[in-house]
């Protein structure tokens, strides 16, 4: 009943079809952790893209709060609504991704309580006007997205670069 948000280092996209993000949460003592156990409880989750401007207050709910203070609150995010789902997303979120959890994958540590690995299917999207581009993709430049890297360093999305993917029957020979 109290609003969770919590930020995964290890996070991603692992297919298009059926659209499906994963993430992967620690197990102190074999115990899950908050968000972990609302996605086992609930089913669903919402995967919001932590954009630059988003930085400090993602980095609020990394903290290590109780279950029950509203994350929300906490940090000074404003939860909405969601659309096929009950639990909210972050409405400042430039890109947000309502799932339906689709399985489970236990990752057994050798020094710790392991990982549970997360997969859940995307069932609905929110894209700020603001990061679409003409095309209906996303423009990354815009979005200034952050990863974690390690420990307290982050990456942003401000330096991209492009490289062509071959084309082995075009380029037949000319690849080296």
């Amino acid at each position: 009943g109290v609003f969770n948000l919590a930020p995964y280092s290890f996070a991603n996209a692992v297919s298009a079809d059926p659209p499906t993000l994963i993430f992967s949460g620690g197990r102190p003592d074999g115990q899950n952790k908050d968000t972990i156990q609302n996605v086992l409880d609930t089913k669903e989750f919402v995967f919001n893209i932590v954009s630059f401007p988003l930085a400090q207050q993602m980095n609020v709910t990394a903290g290590t709060l109780p279950p029950d203070v509203d994350e929300f609150q906490e940090a000074r995010l404003t939860p909405a609504e969601s659309v096929k789902i009950s639990a909210p997303r972050v409405a400042e979120s430039p890109v947000s991704f309502e799932c339906v959890l689709s399985g489970t994958h236990d990752l057994k540590g050798a020094h710790s309580g392991g990982n549970l690995v997360i997969f859940g299917e995307v069932v609905h999207m929110h894209i700020a006007d603001e990061v679409l581009l003409p095309n209906h993709k996303i423009d990354p430049a815009a979005l200034q997205a952050i990863g974690r890297l390690s420990g307290p360093s982050y990456a942003t999305t401000n330096e991209l670069f492009h490289i062509e993917r071959p084309n082995w029957s075009k380029d037949l020979g000319k690849i080296s």
